[in-house]
């Protein structure tokens, strides 16, 4: 299995790159976030690959972060949402953002990406809201999660009855709303009003 590339770039198109690996050229497939931070041809890359196989093909896809590549795993594990629905995803939405949607149910936010229907927007957000809550996908956990305050009033929420994902993005909401260093009672009502919506 290929799990790194490291090259030249040698090309690359709308939907994918050609890696130069000591006179081998891999077609990788990639999300146009990717692509975009790839830098000038002949430069030096590196990839994080997710290698796959079926019988009549061996297809590999490039990430430019092993977070990246992580929301690329979770996303394929959805009925419904192959490679290049899932590169579409990525190609419209960061990982915070995608971060985000989920943890709300944002499923309109999911369907902006090409591809992606209502339906399938929901079954997306549904079916990962529990696997990405939790899941430390590089710094997409890491940055949704607050800290100090933030982190008590997602305590609070959870011990409400609230999935961790939701307080966490309740409270991220009312972070934003009010400003630096709120008190932990402000937090919570705000955060309260966000997540009953």
């Amino acid at each position: 299995m290929i799990a790194k590339l490291r090259g030249l770039l040698d090309s690359f198109g709308a939907d994918h790159a050609v890696i130069d690996v000591q006179g081998v050229g891999y077609l990788v497939a990639a999300s146009t976030r990717t692509l975009s931070q790839l830098g000038p041809i002949g430069g030096e890359v590196m990839l994080h690959i997710e290698m796959q196989v079926s019988e009549d093909a061996i297809r590999l896809i490039g990430f430019a972060t092993a977070e990246e590549r992580d929301w690329f795993r979770l996303l394929t594990s959805v009925q419904g949402v192959g490679a290049r629905v899932a590169l579409g995803i990525l190609s419209t939405l960061t990982g915070d953002e995608l971060h985000r949607a989920i943890a709300s149910g944002d499923k309109a936010m999911v369907a902006r990406a090409q591809g992606v229907g209502p339906k399938l927007a929901l079954r997306i957000v549904t079916e990962l809201k529990d696997k990405a809550g939790g899941v430390v996908l590089g710094g997409a956990a890491q940055v949704a999660a607050p800290s100090g305050v933030g982190a008590d009033a997602v305590s609070a929420l959870v011990n409400l009855g609230f999935r961790a994902a939701e307080a966490s993005a309740a409270v991220a909401k009312a972070e934003a709303e009010l400003g630096p260093s709120p008190t932990l009672d402000a937090l919570v009502r705000a955060a309260l009003k966000k997540a009953a919506r």
